[in-house]
């Protein structure tokens, strides 16, 4: 599945070996034999992969299904975590298909959704004097719930836009960075790994320090009496670096701004080694350092 291209189906086709004179075989990538075919490395005994039919009782969809074969079990050798190269591609092939997997039910319940009462697109088709009842054709309209669609984006966009008219700029800016030596992450690792190859535990114990910390600052209210709004997104980058967090805080009440206090720390290295010491936060010509 590659950006800009439908999300109907995948062109799979199967070629027998023992028998060459068989015609070729067409599955779709929810067929239960298309990740063994795909992945023989990852799958050596052939087990079975994500199939609509699966029996659970829950009802569990393909988001659900890949998260369990993913999860490291002490009493289960799980192929897939040794494999850290190959695990990372496997990782992107299951997300396009439970990505194609929420866009097929989009396209499938456009009734429920009530996509033609959406305003903005009667409004287009009203002032395109070239459409008519022959070229109009079927429009699938992705709801605010998908994420990463136009009204996701444009959503978010406009909430952000609403807490700074009613609220003002953030009084506070933090870079919340994940530090691959956290040993949340590397008692985790299986040996020979880093934490480069394990980007789901990193993304895991990412997300669980930011909870605990939006946690201590709306809750203890170490920095502001009350935070009245937040707003945070969370940033992966390429070759391996560490993902980042950037929050911006807005308080309650206005703060007033610190005076300026100048460091005493000789160079940037010493200045960090002070700065790392646990309830220790001086204040620099920017605003509160936090580790």
């Amino acid at each position: 599945m590659i950006a800009g291209e439908l999300g109907d189906r995948r062109d799979i086709v199967l070629h027998s070996r023992s028998c060459s004179q068989m015609p070729l075989q067409r599955i779709q990538d929810t067929h239960r034999s298309c990740d063994p075919l795909q992945y023989p490395l990852l799958f050596v005994r052939g087990d079975d992969g994500y199939d609509l039919n699966i029996k659970d009782v829950n009802k569990a969809n393909s988001n659900d299904y890949y998260a369990y074969r993913m999860m490291q079990r002490v009493i289960e050798f799980n192929t897939l975590l040794r494999c850290p190269r190959l695990f990372q591609q496997y990782i992107v092939n299951m997300y396009t298909k439970v990505e194609n997997e929420r866009l097929r039910f989009t396209r499938l319940n456009q009734l429920k959704l009530r996509a033609e009462n959406y305003s903005v697109l009667l409004e287009e088709v009203r002032n395109d004097y070239n459409v008519n009842s022959e070229n109009l054709g079927k429009l699938v309209v992705l709801p605010s719930s998908f994420t990463g669609g136009p009204r996701y984006m444009h959503d978010n966009a406009q909430d952000g836009m609403i807490y700074v008219r009613l609220r003002g700029t953030p009084d506070l800016f933090i870079t919340f960075t994940c530090n691959p030596s956290w040993p949340e992450i590397t008692l985790e690792l299986l040996p020979g790994l880093v934490a480069a190859d394990r980007v789901d535990l990193v993304a895991r114990v990412l997300q669980q320090k930011i909870k605990k910390m939006m946690h201590v600052i709306k809750d203890i209210r170490v920095f502001f009496p009350k935070v009245a709004c937040f707003m945070y997104s969370i940033e992966w980058q390429t070759r391996g670096l560490p993902p980042h967090a950037s929050i911006g805080l807005v308080a309650d009440q206005n703060l007033p701004r610190p005076s300026r206090q100048h460091c005493k720390c000789r160079n940037s290295r010493q200045r960090r080694r002070s700065h790392s010491v646990r309830g220790c936060h001086k204040k620099h010509d920017s605003w509160t350092f936090l580790q």
